[in-house]
């Protein structure tokens, strides 16, 4: 990634900022319905794709095939993520600017941008820690949950553990903060007039999306999962709100993911 330090180029970023956002809600350029459709967008197509897969193997008669389903998020996501890319393009697209603009400034002179992601990264990951742990206490006690198919390691083809360590989590990190950071919480903020509104919003969806991944129909394991992501979805949604800068983010989010394969693989 490039450095952006041409004025020209700063200026064209501003694009994404609230108040250049509050101009095209005037103008008729930005909606309800961009921001909202975004925000279910991740919920709908995971499940979409779980059920997609689901299918193929009871078309293959294989036995407990949405469960087997559940097994494959890190393959058949990425899908999801190129129909939320295609979506983005679609409303950017409508209020003339671009999703690159939705990234904001890039600053990768001497490493600045993945040096302040490793603070973010450190700065959220207990909150999913104590999320998780605290969620577990509450419904499960000292069991193991086992609706939990984020953490559970599964045998996967040689094939599918090399595409979730090449391609899933680069994807999937980049596409779910751009998503809901970058394009639902400035354009809320813009349409309600209240950043707490907008926050709200964005963390109801950013959460309940995870429910999603590996889902069962088993209300404890969801209420289980939402309260566990809770308290990292909101601090990612508050530091954007601080900084403004999404590729720290990224950057941040990356590892989380990394290693969100790496637990269900070995």
């Amino acid at each position: 990634m490039a450095n952006v330090h041409e004025p020209a180029l700063d200026l064209a970023l501003e694009s994404n900022s609230v108040a250049a956002i509050r101009t095209r809600v005037l103008a008729g350029r930005v909606t309800w319905t961009g921001p909202l459709v975004m925000a279910a967008a991740r919920l709908v197509l995971f499940l979409a794709a779980q059920g997609a897969v689901a299918l193929l193997f009871l078309a293959q008669h294989r036995a407990s095939a949405w469960h087997q389903a559940t097994l494959w998020w890190s393959v058949c996501f990425t899908g999801s993520d190129v129909v939320c890319l295609i979506g983005l393009h679609y409303f950017t697209r409508r209020e003339g600017i671009r999703i690159r603009d939705l990234l904001g400034p890039i600053h990768m002179r001497r490493g600045h941008d993945i040096w302040l992601g490793l603070g973010f990264y450190l700065l959220v990951f207990p909150f999913f820690m104590a999320g998780g742990y605290l969620s577990q206490l509450v419904f499960y006690g000292s069991r193991l949950n086992p609706g939990n198919y984020i953490l559970h390691a599964h045998a996967l083809p040689v094939w599918a553990v090399v595409y979730s360590f090449a391609v899933w989590w680069i994807v999937n990190s980049a596409t779910e903060d751009t998503t809901y950071q970058g394009y639902v919480l400035p354009r809320l903020e813009a349409l309600t007039g209240r950043t707490w509104a907008a926050v709200a919003i964005v963390c109801f969806f950013f959460t309940l999306q995870h429910c999603a991944i590996g889902f069962l129909l088993d209300w404890r394991s969801i209420l289980s999962r939402f309260c566990a992501f809770l308290p990292g979805c909101l601090a990612v949604t508050l530091i954007y709100v601080r900084t403004r800068r999404l590729a720290p983010l990224i950057f941040a989010h990356w590892p989380m993911d990394f290693g969100a394969v790496f637990m269900t693989t070995f």
